[in-house]
This record gives C-alpha cells, structure tokens and sequence, in this order.
C-alpha cells in the first residue's frame, strides 16, 4: 500500500470540533457572565439535569474534574483507611490515585486480552471482608463487563463505581454507561468524547439520598451553607464549564457516528491491505456500543515502540495509553506487586498503541495514517526476506 499523501494527522484536533460551535458557546460564555452566577449557577443545574436524562439516571452531580468525581464517588461510600477496593491496573492513574489518597488499599485485578477491561473472572477471588467497592473501567470507550462484575457485587453486597470517563454515550445490555453501577464518575477534559473548556466531571446514580450526599461532600460538606455534618472538599463545576457542555452535548451523538465510521473505516483499510495479520484490530462488543475515545490496536512482536516512531516521522499522531501498568508504578511499590503479576495487563502495556479517531479525522487523513502503517509493516516484511 503506497502512501496516500504526506498529510500531517494529529493525535486530536479539538479546534476542529469546537470552532462551528463557536457563536453558540460564546453567546452561553456571554449569558454567564451577564448573570454573574460562576458558581452553581443556573447553567450548572441545567447541565446536570440533562447529563442525568442523558445517561437515564435520576440524579447527577456535577464537580471539578473526573478525578475528583472518582474520589468523591468513593467518599459518599465510607471508603476510608484500611478498606480495599478492586479495580483493574490498566487505567488513567486517577482511578487508583482517589482510593489511595483515602487511605484504602488498591486491589488490582487483570484485565480481558480483546476488551482492554477488567475481567469479570478474576473479581470473584480479589474479594476480602475489607473490600468496600469494585470499580469496573469502561476503557478507551468499550463499557465492561457490567453483567458480570454487577452479579458478583450484588452477591457480595459490595457497591459498584463505574470510571466512565472515556465512555459516555457508550452501552452495555441497552443501559448507558454510568447508570450500569451505584455511582458513575465522568469526566469533561478536553480531549473527551465530550470535553470542556478546561477540567470538569459528573457522578450519575439512581440513589436520591447519595446524590444528596455529594452535593454536600463537593461543597466542604455543607447542608445547608454554613453547617457541616461531614468534612468534604471543595469540587465544583463553575457555570462557564457548564454552558460549554450544554451547548456541546447536543452534539455528542453525532460526534460519536463519526468516531465509529472512522472505527469501521480503519478495519476496511487495514483488512484490505493484509495489516489485520500483523496488528490486533480492537473490537466492539456484540451487545453494546463502542464510543471509541480511543482506537487502540495491539502491535505484538516487540515492534510497537518502532511503529510509533515510524509514524511520528510521517508526522502522523499517535500515544501509547498506557506504557507502565499501575501495580508497577513506583508509588504503589509497597502494595508488593511484581512483573508477571498481571500478564495480560503488562503484555498489553507492550503492545498497545493509539492511532487518530476523533470525529473531525478526514478520509484523506485517515488513509495516510492506514498508507504509513502499511509501509512499515511492507519494509518489516522486505527486510525479513
């Protein structure tokens, strides 16, 4: 396959998505300011009742980031020092960081080699009596096994956290992410499928008196202003933010058919040129919808540093998510995990690599970064001849 063009492709391009908006975001950004309310202001109620309609849940409560939703999410639990909480190593590290930064103890289990997620099957012996949560990541845009995982901790009586926040919009057994657990944390940065002006994140949940909680924890832990029956912390989503994602959610499910036309796109081009034998293709769910934050192949044989650097020469963007799994991060040494603890989660960590999906991504451009895959795996073949 010759190279279809020396087009330059980013990894992302958000510009491109925002600027068509722009009138309308700056006539919201306007209305805010005119309003004064930067704080829990209308646009951020109005947003959190949309964002809960969205995900079909009863309740959203907006905060400052996805970190910080994951962290509050397991605060209004009662997790706290001596607890466990099981969760895959294959993940942002936030998703770890917020059971840490309670005291708790990061229990990681392995991850399915063809979904990137958790495995449903090594749940059941990670449980001790000092679990107090499992969450479940809905990695690079694929919601996990949400039936399985939810059927243990249902057994168990162990409530359930979903980290959603490469996957809004994505589905699961006709239920969208973030309404599958007992909470689900979401975030706004930029780079998301629906990503803000800055930082942002969302906790979902069908519980009343849990939502009414997180108001409180979000906002120092008072109910009402002045009176504190709890020590929370302060993580709230100003109205700038808010405005901004109001008028982009409109959008998202269009953004998202773009995403996976790219998706089915890569697969026809890769498979036409014979790639799909020396790449391990991602796969969508035979049950579900895939949102596509991320289109993550697997390049075994050692080779994937080699592509990246390849294509980087092409000028075509590309990111390895995630190079060091976190049972091996240096800062959770002492938790006592070693190489081999987790072989499909270190073996992906070799091999994975993400190449250029958002929305935007023009057919040209596509066809330059499938042309610069090609090539290489061309002069891989030459060479061994």
């Amino acid at each position: 396959m010759s190279c279809a063009s020396d087009v330059a492709v980013p990894l992302l391009d958000v510009c491109r998505q925002n600027q068509p908006l722009w009138n309308e975001i700056e006539a919201a950004l306007h209305r805010v300011c005119e309003s004064g309310q930067f704080i829990h202001g209308p646009y951020c109620q109005q947003f959190e009742e949309e964002m809960a309609a969205y995900c079909g849940t009863r309740h959203a409560v907006g905060c400052a980031s996805g970190s910080d939703a994951l962290l509050l999410a397991l605060m209004v639990l009662g997790v706290a020092a001596g607890d466990e909480v099981i969760l895959p190593s294959f993940t942002f590290f936030a998703t770890a960081g917020a059971v840490w930064r309670l005291g708790a103890r990061p229990v990681f289990v392995d991850i399915e080699a063809d979904s990137f997620n958790m495995d449903p099957a090594q749940i059941e012996a990670a449980i001790t009596p000092a679990t107090r949560a499992i969450v479940p990541v809905h990695l690079f845009g694929r919601c996990a096994d949400m039936t399985r995982t939810s059927e243990i901790a249902a057994r168990h009586g162990i409530p359930v956290v979903e980290d959603a926040a490469q996957s809004i919009g994505a589905q699961h057994d006709g239920r969208l992410a973030g309404s599958l657990g007992t909470l689900g944390c979401f975030s706004f940065y930029p780079s998301k499928n629906l990503g803000g002006f800055g930082d942002g994140g969302m906790i979902t949940t069908d519980d009343g008196k849990l939502a009414e909680q997180l108001c409180a924890l979000r906002n120092h832990g008072q109910l009402p202003q002045y009176y504190h029956h709890v020590v929370g912390v302060n993580s709230r989503l100003d109205s700038l933010q808010a405005a901004v994602l109001h008028v982009k959610l409109a959008h998202l499910d269009r953004w998202t058919a773009g995403r996976e036309a790219n998706a089915r796109r890569y697969d026809e081009v890769f498979a036409a040129a014979g790639i799909d034998q020396s790449l391990v293709l991602p796969c969508s769910p035979e049950e579900g919808r895939h949102v596509w934050n991320q289109y993550t192949v697997r390049v075994p044989g050692g080779r994937r540093d080699a592509l990246k650097n390849h294509l980087a020469e092409r000028n075509i963007g590309s990111a390895v998510y995630y190079p060091v799994p976190l049972h091996l991060q240096r800062c959770f040494a002492s938790l006592g995990y070693q190489p081999g603890s987790l072989p499909e989660t270190e073996r992906a960590a070799g091999e994975v690599l993400s190449l250029p999906i958002f929305a935007e991504l023009t057919d040209q451009e596509q066809r330059s970064v499938a042309s610069a895959v090609a090539d290489f795996f061309a002069a891989d073949a030459h060479a061994a001849a």
